[in-house]
This record gives C-alpha cells, structure tokens and sequence, in this order.
C-alpha cells in the first residue's frame, strides 16, 4: 500500500475557471477503466512543459514539443493511458497526429493547438482508432471540476489517484492552483515516468510561467527516484487560463515569488505522492547531503544512496546494513571526498563519523529507526555550504512482481 498517501476527495480539488476536463473508458488495454483524458484551455491561457531527456522519447513527447514551438496557442490536451506510444518510429508519429487532428476537429481546432501525451507500455502501437472512439464521450463530460476522475484516468500501476489545490490571495483576487500526476514505477529524473498537469487561474505572462515551471520542476519532480529508470514519456505541464481578473504577472512583479513557491509547493507534494505510491513501496525517504562544495556533489551522493538496491532492500527489511550507505556515499563520484570527515545520520542517530562506526552508535537505534514508515538519511560532508534533497522508497518483493507481471 502506498506510504501515509489516500487518494484526494474529489470536492478537494479546487475547480481552475477556464480548464475543463472529460474522460472516457476506450478500452485501451483494459476494459472497465478510464483511460482517455481531454483537457481543454479557455481562449488566452498560456502553457508550459517540461520532458523527458530520455533520447529514445515517445511519440507524443516529440509532437508534444513540436506544438509547443508552433506558436499556435494551445487549447487542448489529450492523454491515454494503456500504450505509452513509445520505440513506435515514424508510425507511432502518425498515430499520435491523428488522435490530434481528431480531437482538433472536434473542438473545431489546429492540430498544432493539441498536446498529445501517452503513458503504458512500450514498444507497442498506439491504438488510434480506440483513442479518437473515446473522444465524444470525454468531450461530452467536460466539466470544471472533473479533477479526480482526470486523476483516475491518467493512472496505469498507480495505486491511488494524486491530485491537490492551493487557494492564495494575489493583488486583491483570488488565485486557484490545481494540480494531478500519475507515476510509480520507472521513477528518475529527469524527468520521471510520470504525467503532471497543474493549472492556475491566473493572469501572468509566458516568460513567468516559463520560469516558475523550471524553478518548480527542480524542486520536486526531478528530485524524486523510485528505481534509477528514466522515462521515454515523462512531461509536466503548467497552464494559466487568465481567467482570475488580477493584474498580470511578470517576473519582476512583486507577487511573482509567491505564485512561484505555491506552485512549486504543490508540484512538491504531487512528486512526493509519487514516491509514496512507488511500485511496492513501503518505506518513504527523504535523503538529505548538506555542506557539500555545490549542489551538483550533493546530488550525487543522494542519488547514489537512492537508487541503490542495496540501501533500498536494506530498508525493505527495517535491516540498519548502514555499510551500504557510506558504500553509496564512496562511489558517487565526488572528487577528493575526505571520508574522515564526513558524518552520516539516521534520523537524529549519527551512525559514522571519523571513517568508520560512531563509538555512540548502537545497531539497535539505527533497527528502531527503520521500523518507522517515513525515514530520513542525512549526510554532513563537511567541505561546503551547499545541500540538496531526494526523496526515495524501499524495494519490497512486490516491486518484482509488479514489473514481472506488467504486461500480463
């Protein structure tokens, strides 16, 4: 079950003015389960995203960041679930245009004005013709405050739907920020096997909202890891429908800061969930490096630590193997690490200091710390000012088995 996480109440996430949502069952992969999403944008919303830097990229990824530098505004978005469209060639291309000029044509638009997004298997042909089959009923319950069946129809291995909003006061007007995403398994930036939409309701311009989803992106879903895979379909998408009468919002605005950090505050929460509901987890991390030279070295020796599945089987079987941490911590890469200096934590417990085992270590403090759901590891380099956080989970047995039985 997915670590201290509940799927949202639907009357929670807050209706974004000018963003409506409809879904439909297709029959993707499986009959009986939303998997088409479509999202439409209120004439003048602004958009930006984020992908994966996986080379071998879906589909959807490529025609995704071809419409985005159309210059055409874009006034739609349309997700399936069940075929991630992904190793297709140029056939897995054509598919994806037509589920775009199928959809544009419905809502009488360009298909340059649609971003496409798929996520499932790979290596499979997109099943056009079952997605544009989906369409008119998505598009026949398009609704303001359809956010948690939009949830639930972007998840493949998920074992709840994510979702959250933030209400916050801006120039005298009311500024909504709703947000879902969907990921478990194939976890790492940059960026992750996810899909995140977020939307708010504000008036701010193309340049921010450029600069708030770098700036959040980096705070949140490119610091989580579920196993070390990247994705080929990862993307994260942020609209503004400008639909909340206040004054526009550019960078040099005095409530730029805080749109910034609502946002990024939501995108965290919504990259923690992800972690949270990661295949098989039970265990919840939070590895912290601090004073390290930069904050390059210390993501190094956060990854190392996170992806290994040697701390992650450890942490698994509430077993404090902590060797393997400062093993980790040894093969991050980090040039002229004096060992002697740094110090590693459980929790409040510090483990090893001076090279080796603390003399005030005990093993069983460290076995009373990973009994706990949610862990944090610190490690304290010594060398620097800088500090970096990723946030990780166990591998459990049912981490195999999920993924052995993936396509069956």
């Amino acid at each position: 079950m997915p670590v201290n996480l509940t799927a949202p109440a639907a009357d929670s996430l807050l209706p974004v003015a000018g963003i409506k949502l409809g879904f439909a069952e297709a029959h993707i992969r499986k009959a009986n389960r939303k998997d088409v999403l479509v999202i439409t944008l209120a004439e003048g919303s602004h958009v930006a995203g984020v992908f994966t830097l996986n080379q071998f990229c879906a589909a959807p990824v490529v025609l995704c960041k071809t419409h985005l530098a159309s210059g055409q505004p874009i006034r739609a978005l349309l997700v399936n679930t069940g075929n991630a469209n992904a190793g297709t060639g140029d056939d897995g291309i054509q598919r994806a245009t037509l589920t775009c000029e199928a959809l544009a044509a419905a809502l009488d638009l360009q298909t340059a004005q649609v971003l496409p997004f798929s996520t499932g298997v790979i290596l499979e042909p997109l099943p056009a013709d079952k997605v544009i089959a989906g369409l008119s009923a998505a598009i026949d319950n398009l609704k303001e405050d359809n956010w948690l069946n939009a949830a639930e129809a972007i998840m493949t291995t998920d074992i709840v739907a994510k979702g959250s909003s933030r209400r916050l006061l801006l120039g005298g007007k009311v500024i909504t920020i709703t947000g879902i995403s969907k990921g478990s398994g194939m976890i790492h930036p940059n960026m992750a096997t996810m899909l995140g939409f977020i939307a708010t309701d504000a008036v701010i311009s193309q340049a921010a909202l450029d600069s708030i989803i770098e700036h959040a992106v980096n705070r949140s879903f490119n610091c989580i890891t579920v196993d070390g895979d990247t994705s080929t379909n990862d993307s994260l998408i942020l609209m503004a429908s400008q639909q909340a009468a206040n004054a526009e919002i550019t960078e040099a605005s005095p409530d730029f800061i805080s749109l910034r950090d609502a946002i990024t505050e939501l995108a965290i929460e919504l990259a923690q969930a992800i972690v949270r509901d990661g295949e098989g987890a039970t265990k919840f991390m939070t590895v912290t490096v601090e004073s390290g030279r930069d904050q390059a070295e210390c993501r190094k020796v956060a990854y190392a630590i996170a992806h290994s599945p040697l701390v992650k089987t450890a942490f698994f079987a509430s077993d404090p193997n902590l060797g393997r941490i400062l093993a980790a911590i040894g093969y991050a890469g980090v040039e002229q690490l004096d060992v002697n200096a740094l110090k590693l934590y459980l929790g409040d417990v510090l483990v090893a200091e001076n090279g080796g085992r603390a003399v005030s270590y005990h093993e069983e403090q460290g076995a009373a710390v990973m009994q706990a759901a949610e862990i944090l590891v610190r490690v304290d380099l010594a060398r620097g000012q800088a500090s970096s956080t990723v946030w990780t989970c166990d591998f459990s047995y049912d981490y195999v088995k999920i993924n052995a039985d993936y396509r069956s």
